[in-house]
């Protein structure tokens, strides 16, 4: 049994995932530092009011928070942003260039050497270089 746990505890993708998990949650409260020591005071500067934490409503006896909604809808916004430009946008554009180019439809034989499909009119394989006779 502790045998198990150690391949489940040691797999690559669980490790991986640990890794991310953490370092989320770190960029997380880099990113919620920021928007509540420097995003918030700035509007709240245009605004008039320099800290949203402080914002609440009262109805019945029941108090709303408000500003800290805003603060974390401040945070959400800047985290998805930041995500997207910084880590799907390079992502993306790094994948669609290492993709490979669509296959065009030409017409293939088998190379008589190495099995490969050449083009009916090569005259030389491209995988392996050796002369193949031209197709009838």
């Amino acid at each position: 049994m502790l045998k198990e746990f150690r391949e489940f505890i040691l797999r690559g993708n669980l490790v991986d995932l640990a890794v991310a998990v953490v370092i989320g949650t770190a960029f997380g409260a880099v990113v919620t530092a920021l928007v509540e020591d420097m995003i918030t005071p700035l509007i709240g500067a245009v605004g008039g009011q320099p800290d949203f934490s402080a914002l609440t409503f009262t109805i019945n006896g029941s108090r709303f928070l408000y500003g800290d909604f805003m603060n974390a809808l401040i945070a959400f916004v800047l985290i998805s942003g930041v995500v997207f430009f910084l880590v799907i946008k390079p992502v993306n554009a790094l994948m669609t260039r290492l993709q490979p180019a669509p296959a065009v439809d030409i017409k293939t034989r088998p190379c008589p050497e190495c099995i490969s499909d050449i083009p009916f009119a090569a005259s030389r394989c491209a995988f392996c270089t050796s002369q193949v006779e031209p197709a009838a």
